[in-house]
């Protein structure tokens, strides 16, 4: 059977749930903590002695602002509340300033900001049908209020993420809930916040084409092109508000947005194609004996373009072409949906655009495989085969992060969230699918791998003295060995998602499974 389990726990443990994920994230507020909290403090004393034509201009600081205005709007807004905190954190020049008033203000503004994130999926899983006090609604929450990935970037890396996911959350179910317009606004109100989820515009653009515009037109004898506008009127509004003070300052703030000069890969790689294509390179001059680079190399640890030493240099339109091409063909599956099975359509497009951006993208950093895991937390609750390549993802995924947590003083947390999330995903896929049956033996040898990795981090290389002459060896077997469960699962769900089973040992059942299952459960219950 591929649909959820029905089992009823007889309790809504939402904001149990809610409470356990806070006192977490307050327990973790003297973790170490890394430069982003100078960065989001920086800001805060940007916006706050500037006037608004300096914002994107001041240099004072190499972390210059580089988020969208709604996002530089929100550290106004914070700093109102700083200066009666700690008014120091508030002088530009104070570089590098961190007071324990500083540090509570900060993650205590994270924590707080989470409320829009709780709601987002309070939202998501009412709009998906899910039954409260089900097995399927405690899983929900658990997944998504205890994410792994959030609590490492947000509360102990540091950065406003939650918040931000619960924005987009908040847009989906509008959308599911065919409350299309506001789902646009909502949307639209994201990108002014972080311009990252511009790869996720594609789904949005094509569904809202396609069953606003066009189907819903169509059925309620409207005019398209009455609907496009209306569409286009809400949609481009917070763009007006959120730029149009800075119109004179425009092509600044777009260098700012879009840095291409900073390479092709950050300077830790995220396990995306060109890490395996920087080991490649690697590999191939090391074999063919070219010698050192006289530039700086893909493992100088440099945030700047880099020329690769035997493989073709990759430029920003190469990446971009092949980001937009491997969209293509999900987004014309989309548009090509039923109503019945557009949901879910919707769902795994916003998936799959998310990793072909992350798989291909210019510069990818390591936490945007946040936005293939959190919406693909909500696919994990309404069919098996969605949850089985889910989970093979969060595997590498994850621990793809432990490099952002690198003090020796975050090695246990890093490693018991990270097993106690996992084992915890584990057992709902059991409890929320009868006839789940597992992962083929290959999957189940690659997730073991992962152990390989500590083993030699923390024990083989200190005992063989190659932490001083590899330093960078953790990091290349991190990135290169989770990148290739990424590409595993992005090929694998790709074709999933297509209706393309290529592998029949793997293919339990097919992609056009549809979420009305639980709705109609819940419409039985009451």
């Amino acid at each position: 059977m591929n649909q959820p389990n029905p089992m009823i726990l007889n309790k809504d443990c939402f904001w149990q749930l809610v409470g356990i994920s806070t006192g977490l994230k307050i327990l973790l507020i003297p973790a170490n903590h890394s430069t982003d909290f100078e960065v989001h403090r920086n800001w805060l004393a940007i916006t706050h002695n500037l006037p608004l034509n300096r914002w994107y201009l001041d240099e004072t600081s190499e972390w210059t602002l580089d988020y969208p205005p709604f996002f530089a709007y929100f550290e106004w807004l914070l700093s109102q509340v700083a200066k009666y905190i700690d008014p120091r954190m508030l002088l530009v020049e104070n570089l590098n300033y961190e007071s324990k008033a500083t540090l509570y203000f900060q993650r205590l503004s994270v924590t707080a900001m989470d409320l829009v994130y709780v709601l987002g999926v309070r939202s998501c899983m009412s709009a998906l049908g899910v039954v409260r006090g089900s097995q399927q609604f405690f899983a929900g929450n658990l997944l998504l209020l205890l994410n792994v990935g959030l609590i490492f970037i947000d509360h102990i890396h540091f950065q406003y993420n939650g918040f931000m996911f619960g924005l987009l959350l908040l847009s989906i179910s509008a959308l599911l809930r065919q409350r299309y317009l506001w789902s646009a606004f909502t949307f639209a109100v994201l990108l002014n916040f972080k311009h990252i989820f511009l790869y996720l515009a594609p789904p949005f653009g094509v569904y809202l084409l396609r069953f606003y515009c066009l189907e819903q037109a169509s059925a309620k004898g409207g005019s398209f092109w009455r609907c496009l506008l209306k569409l286009l009127a809400v949609g481009l509004s917070p763009f007006v508000v959120s730029f149009g003070p800075f119109w004179q300052q425009l092509p600044q703030l777009m260098s700012r947005l879009f840095p291409f000069k900073r390479g092709l890969t950050h300077a830790y790689w995220a396990p995306n194609i060109w890490a395996l294509y920087n080991t490649a390179d690697k590999m191939a001059a090391k074999l063919l004996q070219t010698g050192p680079s006289a530039g700086p190399t893909t493992t100088s640890g440099l945030v700047q373009q880099i020329e690769h030493e035997v493989l073709p240099t990759i430029t920003p339109s190469m990446t971009f072409g092949l980001t937009i091409a491997l969209m293509l063909p999900i987004l014309l599956k989309l548009f090509k949906s039923s109503k019945k099975q557009s949901p879910l359509m919707f769902l795994r497009a916003v998936v799959l655009c998310a990793c072909s951006s992350f798989m291909f993208g210019w510069h990818v950093h390591e936490k945007a495989i946040l936005m293939v895991l959190i919406p693909l937390c909500l696919l994990t609750l309404v069919n098996r085969e969605d949850a089985r390549h889910a989970y093979v993802l969060s595997t590498a995924a994850y621990f793809s992060l432990f490099p952002l947590l690198h003090d020796v003083d975050l090695y246990v947390p890093r490693y018991s969230l990270y097993l106690s999330y996992m084992a915890m995903l584990y057992g709902q896929l059991y409890r929320m699918f009868a006839a789940f049956k597992g992962f083929h033996w290959l999957e189940w040898t690659y997730m073991l791998g992962f152990v390989a990795i500590p083993l030699y981090e923390h024990v083989l290389s200190p005992l063989l003295g190659l932490d001083r002459r590899l330093p960078f060896m953790p990091l290349l077997l991190t990135s290169t060995y989770a990148a290739l469960g990424v590409v595993y699962f992005f090929g694998r769900y790709y074709m999933y998602a297509m209706g393309l089973n290529w592998w029949p040992q793997l293919a339990t059942s097919k992609a056009t499974a549809t979420y009305s299952s639980s709705a109609k459960r819940k419409r039985k219950t009451k």
